[in-house]
């Protein structure tokens, strides 16, 4: 089945809310203003129930199907993030943010559009048996806004079976899904580390420790846990980015800061990680006469699809595309997401849809493509006709 006459309808109002969002970003839990955008939406469209504040600022609706259940009522949860960046727009374009360093830089405006866009035609026709819950949710970038909604009841409180959760993809085309059972995004890990030399004169290195010097060798060092500690055939990814020391050009620091991220597919891996980094931490401490302190923050765990829902999503995305549309063994993507503790909760799966050629995820001149609204909001709609078929 191609995609729905009536979301086809939808398309320039559900654009419009989508532009509306977009020029009105806010970060993190601070998304006053768009979630009180969606309950106002979810209560005209004529919701069950709508539930605001949960996870500090998350919203939730419950549309109840009319047809009677052939067996047990069963509830899946749909989830759209709202959140924006700290990134200063550069599209130009008349919907462009109007809150300097603030912009939607990663399509949630798109995707909390599409959800609302199929909450109305849910609610409108409720052609499918048991309760379609959906989540708007805050803080996925780095605040685990989905930890705090699961934390406050989320799962219980809506008795939800199965929960879905989708995401745009630049360079992937409009109109087509890529998903996989199994580890789809990594688990994403914080690192920071504290050097304490001995600083000094710049020209008698000899009576210092210098925290520079510690901190090159560190870096240099901790390399080599992924090439040759990790099994070739596994993945992992360790990336310092951030390296603080000094303030003069002829004084050596007495101490340094490296900061940066770990990425891992599964939790062998991810022990492994930690493990080598204290381990090698150490060594370079004691080469070195520095004190060296590594705190290793552990953040958002692996987004792992089960298999069931990833059948069933392929299914209904393949009814939508056409199955030569729809990538069933996409490679796992070394970014994170916290939809990671949902798919902890429940059994469910995570899918990406195509937004074109346009410029990548956190870039100051992306923009979500308008286009893929029919294909992400036909898949929300069948998804739960198809899930919840009487």
């Amino acid at each position: 089945m191609p995609i729905i006459n009536r979301v086809a309808d939808l398309q320039p109002e559900i654009m419009a809310w989508r532009r509306d969002l977009h020029a009105h970003p806010e970060l993190m839990y601070d998304v006053h203003r768009t979630a009180g955008f969606v309950a106002e939406r979810l209560k005209e469209f004529g919701c069950d129930e709508v539930v605001t504040g949960l996870g500090r600022t998350g919203v939730v609706g419950v549309i109840k199907g009319r047809k009677p259940a052939s067996g047990e009522h069963k509830v899946i949860g749909l989830r759209a993030d709202m959140d924006a960046l700290p990134i200063e727009e550069e599209t130009n374009l008349p919907y462009a943010s109007k809150t300097p360093g603030k912009m939607h830089a990663c399509g949630h405006d798109g995707h909390t559009s599409m959800l609302l866009g199929a909450a109305q035609y849910l609610a409108e026709t409720r052609n499918f048996a048991g309760d379609a819950v959906v989540i708007f949710q805050p803080a996925e970038e780095g605040g685990a806004g989905a930890a705090a909604m699961i934390k406050d009841g989320l799962m219980d409180r809506f008795k939800i079976d199965q929960v879905y959760g989708m995401h745009n993809n630049p360079g992937m085309p409009v109109g087509s899904f890529a998903l996989r059972p199994g580890p789809i995004m990594a688990a994403m890990d914080r690192i920071s580390i504290q050097i304490e030399g001995k600083g000094g004169h710049a020209a008698y290195p000899h009576k210092t420790i210098d925290s520079v010097l510690v901190g090159s060798q560190l870096v240099m060092a901790l390399q080599t846990i992924v090439s040759r500690t990790v099994n070739p055939l596994e993945s992992a990814v360790l990336s310092i980015c951030e390296f603080h020391a000094g303030h003069a050009s002829n004084v050596i620091p007495a101490t340094a800061e490296l900061r940066g991220t770990v990425r891992t597919l599964n939790s062998e891996v991810r022990d492994l990680m930690e493990k080598r980094m204290n381990e090698v931490v150490n060594g370079v401490a004691l080469q070195t006469g520095a004190k060296i302190v590594l705190d290793y923050d552990r953040g958002y765990p692996v987004v792992v699809n089960h298999r069931a829902e990833t059948d069933m999503a392929v299914r209904v995305a393949s009814e939508i595309s056409g199955a030569e549309k729809v990538n069933i063994d996409m490679p796992p993507v070394m970014g994170a997401e916290d939809f990671a503790y949902m798919l902890e909760a429940r059994p469910g799966a995570f899918i990406f849809c195509g937004n074109g050629d346009s410029a990548g995820l956190h870039h100051p001149a992306y923009n979500f493509n308008d286009d893929a609204i029919v294909y992400g909001t036909s898949y929300w709609v069948k998804l739960v006709e198809t899930t919840l078929a009487a």
